[in-house]
């Protein structure tokens, strides 16, 4: 069953029927979840290789979602062409297909229990207004809290709604961190309140994320380096419903000769143009695990191959060396 596992102990936050979806994590279950914003790239197809391989080496279940709650941002095909690419690669997910725009119900849930119990306030701050504002490092934008403490009421006002934010209390953000070193950010001048209801009434990613990794058992987490600082964020709201984070492996980023990272707008590192210059699905795996040096250059094998190829400790090694 993929519901009826919001993990670690019930949160006196939720009602009964929202604590009767949570349920401790049993054995090892990874997921790969992209948004159908149009095809896979290269490092994305990576990924979802890494994230089956370290799923299918501990033995676990490994889950596909599609995260497709921002719908202005979902392209016609792109979903079908996400499944195609998966399947011509070998990589079979286990249960039903899961696409976050048919669980709105339970995220609507969750926000409406917390923000009944107090754990959220509105924010009418436009992003205008905190465009200059950012965290003491200097690398990300920190909510500094202006409408913390105001009361704006949660109506429209001169036509506009306001954000929900959840009001974080000051201390460190924990999760188990397996490739970039320490899992660690200070809720307060690092993360700052987190949004979980965009002003234009769409459910926020990290509510989404949070309660779906919780939701559906989820052990392993495998994802681009370039969504660390969003993991503090879903730890907030997964600590919000007592729940406890997955581990994470935050991957080296696959970038081209000039140094750039593969991007979705470049269209010529998709499967469909790796096969169109002459690469089959043996190909294609076979580069990618040349990439981490898994394999000599040049190899060709199945995705059931280099599972047997592999194991965790080598893979990790050959994540860690280029993390």
């Amino acid at each position: 069953m993929l519901e009826g596992r919001l993990a670690a102990r019930p949160s006196a936050v939720l009602p009964d029927h929202l604590q009767r979806q949570l349920a401790c994590r049993q054995g090892y279950r990874g997921r790969y979840a992209p948004s159908p914003t149009g095809r896979l790239h290269l490092g994305n197809l990576r990924t979802a290789l890494l994230s089956w391989l370290i799923t299918r080496l501990q033995g676990g279940e490994w889950v596909l979602r599609i995260d497709d709650l921002d719908t202005p941002r979902n392209r016609a095909g792109a979903e079908a062409s996400i499944l195609s690419d998966l399947r011509g690669l070998g990589l079979e997910w286990d249960g039903p297909l899961i696409r976050q725009s048919e669980r709105r119900g339970l995220y609507a849930s969750v926000l409406s229990a917390l923000r009944r119990q107090g754990r959220l306030y509105p924010c009418r701050c436009s992003r205008r207004m905190l465009a200059d504002v950012s965290a003491p490092h200097g690398s990300t934008q920190v909510y500094p809290g202006f409408c913390r403490d105001r009361a704006t009421g949660w109506g429209p006002q001169q036509g506009r709604l306001p954000s929900w934010r959840l009001r974080l209390q000051p201390g460190a953000l924990l999760w188990p961190e397996q490739l970039a070193g320490s899992g660690s950010l200070q809720a307060e001048t690092e993360v700052g309140d987190v949004v979980l209801r965009r002003a234009d009434g769409f459910l926020a990613y990290h509510l989404a994320t949070a309660v779906d990794e919780l939701a559906l058992g989820i052990t392993d987490v495998v994802r681009g380096s370039d969504l660390w600082s969003a993991t503090a964020p879903q730890v907030a709201v997964m600590h919000e419903l007592a729940g406890e984070p997955p581990r994470y492996w935050h991957l080296p980023l696959w970038r081209d000769e000039q140094g750039q990272r593969l991007s979705k707008r470049d269209g010529g590192f998709g499967l469909d143009s790796l096969v169109a210059q002459g690469l089959d699905a043996p190909g294609v795996v076979g580069l990618m695990a040349a990439s981490l040096q898994l394999v000599p250059a040049g190899t060709r094998l199945s995705s059931q191959e280099l599972l047997q190829h592999c194991s965790l400790e080598a893979l990790q090694t050959a994540l860690q060396r280029q993390a």
